[in-house]
């Protein structure tokens, strides 16, 4: 089957590797339908040594299950599914909390040796508690939207309810990726009135626009502080989702976070140390939560509004490629001619 693999920064290649087989009696086979290039796969593609490749990529994905082990019992083959971004057997405690990102048995597809979402097939460990089944077509028009369950609108409301984001708070999102968009979309759920992107692509703000933002921040640094300040009656935001991951965007978030505010950060740091002093975080009593998002929580919540058209987050996959064409869709993303990707067969 045809995989893609990253070798080193910019060096992404379509290659044969062997088809998947059942490992474990817990695993499951899956043909893939859908997938894509994620924003946080821009930062190995900017950033790898060719020494830590070749490595499989890919942690989204809706399939077809094709065959399973013998102690799954809630899939058949034939079953349309979502995987989240991370697998996890969905009993142990932290995944009953909600917290499958911790599962102690679980794990990230991108450390999971010779697996990854953007090929044509995937074993995937621990089915029952990782996959979540889908009732509709491979072939269905929802499939887009229905892929961002496995990451960035799982993410994007993972960082809005962490953040306690509901109708009496001003809402800030530092960053006009697929995340941070529908981040602002699920803002707009949770019942935020006033949301401020910020963001400087006009596609991607008009996008956030019609996501629900009420208000666009094109500056950065302190001139994007001191606008947030002006639109919040100099106040700052309540409630900052941080959807970039790099330094900057964390010291822009604290710069307009609201005295007794909260910052949600789940853009994937790109740094080690981040001040929590008293000049940042720990002078205005500010909150600093986020983390990983547990995607598997959320699809639940999630998925029906999918389903029903409430909403359409799949509007964030403007262009479209099929698995040899994988390498011109990171080309395309690292270089701003594309906002997210879709791979397909």
């Amino acid at each position: 089957m045809k995989a893609t693999l990253m070798y080193g920064a910019g060096d992404v290649r379509v290659e044969d590797v062997p088809d998947p087989v059942i490992q474990q009696p817990t695993d499951a086979l899956v043909r893939i339908t859908t997938s894509c290039v994620c924003g946080s796969d821009l930062h190995p593609y900017g950033s790898m040594s060719p020494e830590s490749g070749p490595v499989r990529m890919g942690h989204e994905f809706l399939g077809v299950v094709e065959e399973t082990g013998a102690e799954v019992s809630t899939l058949k083959a034939g079953d349309l599914v979502v995987a989240p971004f991370a697998f996890s057997d969905g009993t142990c405690a932290f995944c009953r909390e909600g917290l499958h990102t911790s599962c102690v048995h679980g794990g990230f597809w991108d450390g999971l040796e010779q697996e990854g979402g953007q090929a044509e097939a995937i074993r995937v460990p621990l089915a029952d508690g990782t996959l979540a089944k889908l009732p509709v077509e491979p072939d269905s028009a929802l499939a887009p939207s229905l892929l961002t369950l496995s990451d960035v609108f799982g993410t994007g409301y993972h960082a809005a309810v962490s953040g306690g984001v509901d109708a009496g708070t001003s809402v800030a999102v530092v960053g006009d990726g697929a995340v941070g968009l529908l981040a602002v979309l699920s803002a707009k759920l949770l019942g935020a009135e006033q949301i401020i992107l910020m963001g400087r692509h006009k596609v991607r703000t008009d996008l956030g626009r019609e996501f629900g933002a009420t208000d666009v921040v094109a500056e950065r640094g302190d001139e994007g502080i001191e606008r947030v300040r002006e639109l919040t009656r100099g106040e700052g935001a309540h409630v900052v989702l941080e959807a970039v991951g790099y330094r900057p965007a964390y010291e822009q978030s604290y710069g307009i976070v609201r005295p007794g505010g909260t910052i949600s950060r789940v853009g994937v740091p790109q740094y080690e140390e981040a001040p929590v002093g008293f000049g940042s975080l720990f002078g205005g009593n500010i909150t600093l939560t986020g983390g990983p998002a547990p995607t598997r929580a959320y699809i639940d919540t999630l998925l029906p509004r999918v389903l029903d058209g409430t909403v359409d987050p799949g509007k964030v996959f403007d262009r479209t490629v099929g698995i040899d064409q994988v390498p011109d869709g990171y080309r395309a993303m690292a270089d701003r001619e594309a906002l997210n990707v879709l791979v397909t067969p």
